[in-house]
């Protein structure tokens, strides 16, 4: 590594972190109302939609109006993408998408995945990528943000901005529709426009043109000119970041030139990536009364996030032994499978970050890595999305592991374990082993299914390890809600369509379910006072007690799969 990737390393670092605290007591003070500068604006679409944002609802209501909303948002997106020809906004007249497929997409953006197993610019119009695929990019994230505020909400005495008898002794968790608006409202958008901006200034396409045709420099055989795909994309760029989607306008992804044509807009897209996620961790310290908690659980975050990324920047600067061998030089590293004009440095902190967030998008092929340098972004992934993790999902994701380590902590001391003074008993456990553990299994039990049938052996266009590590991948991406591909594998056939589109369905949903009740038991307990034997959650020995648990896990949940796949890979 040169003197200027540790400089490239530490600025992202240090302005990720600099931002945490402005843009975590902004998101606090929308969510309890004390910020709301387009209430106008808020109170007319309650109106519209029939709305009472003073209705307060228990975590049985909270959680039917969060599946029926994302369930008229999968069949919105599955009828525009099957009529996609019938629809303006087409000018390359494109067909309709295929039923496997459109299932599998309209699964994949309702639940924050952004897994792609097509390519956007010949398979999307431009309607369907506004309309359908970019205005989920908002609402899966705003769904994500409001269960983790109801969440927030049931860990937390003080009161909220609505202000409800419920509170406290029948388990209100607030509105979802507020919840949903005033995320879209008041954070999304504001920072999706000076993005978007941003990004535009850079050279990133937003146009309703259609695709170009130009010539070749130095003309082929069969043409002698290329066509140019461009569309509105700066647009879904910005939120595809901001609510850690991911997905690609073009194929490529970010590393496609009218998505991320410059160095600045690398890093802004890189920083987009984890911004609110970790923001969200002082949001978090913010409305349960003691930032402390929040420091600590992003200082967790940022120990394993560095941890992680050093490996992969090792991996990853040995260079290829194989192209060595064949005397290319690789005293720059491994370069194959990413841009030049960002090198080793800038693609593994990508890596690093889409897979510590739930976001999926790339900047360099990830099948290219080496086998360690690909292990280290496929675990970020299987350890759950908590680091940072999604937009909301990765933070009530880390408060399950939180509830592990203080609930094994209690019983090491023989005490009933509190947190945030509230007595963490067998349902709260039942509820963060169900949020642990259901995502484990759907990685697991898809990739011995894929690996059993032809079906999905057939996919794989690399053999041996790499072809294991290949569909290893997929599952944990789709089963972790991540998006990201690990490449070399067809997964636009029948079986990867629908299988992987069930493993998103499970690990966004059956997650879901099991938070929202334990904040509504949550919200019913008293808080207990502090004693002598009550754990601090805020101090170093917890931190680290923290990130214990949650390697321990990790490792034994996938450390036999990846003994498969990228480690006996690196061993060969």
């Amino acid at each position: 590594m040169t003197t200027f990737d540790w400089i490239q390393l530490s600025l992202f670092l240090v302005i990720l972190l600099a931002l945490v605290k402005p843009l975590g007591a902004y998101m606090a003070g929308v969510y309890e109302g004390t910020i709301a500068f387009l209430c106008h604006l808020e109170n007319i679409l309650y109106r519209l939609a029939g709305i009472d944002p003073a209705h307060e609802m228990d975590w049985k209501a909270y959680t039917i109006a969060v599946l029926l909303f994302n369930a008229i948002g999968f069949l919105f997106v599955y009828l525009m993408l099957r009529l996609q020809d019938l629809l303006p906004l087409n000018p390359q007249g494109l067909a309709s998408v295929p039923p496997a497929l459109s299932f599998n997409t309209a699964v994949s953006f309702v639940s924050n995945t952004n897994w792609q197993a097509y390519s956007g610019e010949t398979t999307m119009s431009y309607l369907s990528q506004m309309l359908a695929l970019g205005t989920q990019n908002f609402l899966s994230a705003s769904t994500g943000m409001a269960v983790l505020i109801a969440l927030i909400r049931g860990l937390s005495a003080s009161p909220h901005f609505l202000e409800s008898e419920n509170r406290g002794t029948k388990g209100g968790l607030g509105n979802f529709y507020v919840d949903l608006t005033r995320s879209t409202l008041y954070i999304l958008l504001p920072l999706s426009l000076i993005l978007a901006l941003v990004l535009v200034s850079q050279g990133t396409v937003q146009t309703f043109a259609a695709y170009r045709q130009t010539g070749l420099l130095q003309p082929a055989a069969d043409s002698a000119n290329q066509t140019i795909a461009q569309g509105p994309a700066a647009s879904q760029i910005a939120i595809k970041q901001l609510g850690t989607n991911g997905g690609g306008f073009f194929n490529v992804n970010s590393a496609h030139p009218f998505e991320n044509p410059t160095p600045l807009s690398n890093f802004l897209e890189m920083l987009a990536i984890l911004l609110i996620p970790a923001a969200l961790t002082y949001t978090y310290g913010k409305m349960v009364g003691d930032t402390r908690q929040g420091w600590a659980i992003l200082t967790a975050m940022t120990m394993v996030f560095v941890l992680v990324l050093g490996l992969g920047l090792w991996a990853e600067f040995q260079g290829n032994p194989h192209l060595a061998s064949l005397g290319i030089d690789q005293s720059a590293g491994n370069l194959e499978g990413k841009e030049v004009r960002f090198g080793v440095a800038n693609s593994v902190l990508w890596a690093i970050s889409t897979t510590a967030a739930s976001n999926g998008s790339v900047n360099s092929m990830h099948a290219s890595y080496t086998p360690l340098g690909g292990l280290a972004p496929m675990w970020l992934i299987q350890l759950g999305e908590i680091i940072y993790g999604g937009v909301g999902s990765g933070l009530y994701g880390m408060l399950a592991f939180v509830i592990v380590a203080v609930f094994v902590a209690g019983l090491m001391v023989g005490r009933t374990p509190e947190y945030l003074g509230k007595k963490i008993e067998v349902f709260e456990m039942k509820m963060a082993s169900l949020m642990i553990l259901i995502p484990v299994l759907t990685v697991l039990f898809g990739t011995a299914i894929a690996v059993s049938v032809e079906a999905g052996r057939s996919s794989v266009l690399n053999p041996g390890a790499h072809g294991f590590s290949e569909i290893l991948y997929a599952f944990s991406s789709a089963g972790n809600n991540n998006g990201s591909a690990f490449a070399g594998l067809n997964t636009n056939t029948d079986f990867y369509n629908f299988a992987l589109g069930i493993a998103m369905l499970i690990a966004r949903y059956w997650l879901i379910i099991p938070v929202l009740a334990m904040a509504g038991s949550l919200a019913a307990k008293k808080k207990v006072p502090v004693s002598a034997g009550t754990l601090p959650t805020h101090t170093p020995l917890f931190i680290f007690w923290l990130i214990g648990v949650i390697i321990i896990v990790g490792a034994l949940s996938f450390l036999p799969a990846l003994a498969l796949g990228p480690i006996v890979e690196a061993l060969l």
